[in-house]
């Protein structure tokens, strides 16, 4: 995917850099592989990982809303640094036997890195 032309690649940190008229807003770029093929938007640094789904139309569910209490909005890192596994997070899907190392809840995610990911359903 194109970058937009007020949007520079920031090879350093991984993040894209959108300049604007109020400055620069770090924006990390995410690509989802989903059940309807492969979607790739960008989503601003700390924005909970779920919403930046929600908002560029992938349907995830987060029937606890955004609690770590329903496990609805699993994905699996595929690539990138979703960051530490919130206590929360770590009770709810230790119960879950279905996952594997790299299943985490997206609702407790807060975009730091670029990721790539798979939504699981």
């Amino acid at each position: 995917m194109p970058l937009p032309p007020q949007c520079a690649s920031n090879l350093d940190t991984g993040f894209i850099d959108n300049i604007n008229s109020t400055g620069k807003d770090r924006m990390a770029l995410i690509t989802a592989e989903t059940s309807t093929g492969q979607v790739a938007f960008e989503c601003e640094a700390g924005k909970k990982l779920v919403l930046g789904l929600e908002d560029n139309g992938i349907d995830i569910l987060h029937r606890c809303g955004g609690n770590a209490r329903c496990t609805t909005c699993r994905v699996e890192i595929l690539s990138g640094d979703p960051g530490p596994v919130t206590e929360p997070e770590q009770v709810i899907l230790t119960n879950k036997p279905d996952i594997n190392e790299r299943t985490r809840l997206s609702c407790q995610i807060r975009v730091n890195d670029n990721l790539h990911i798979k939504v699981m359903r």
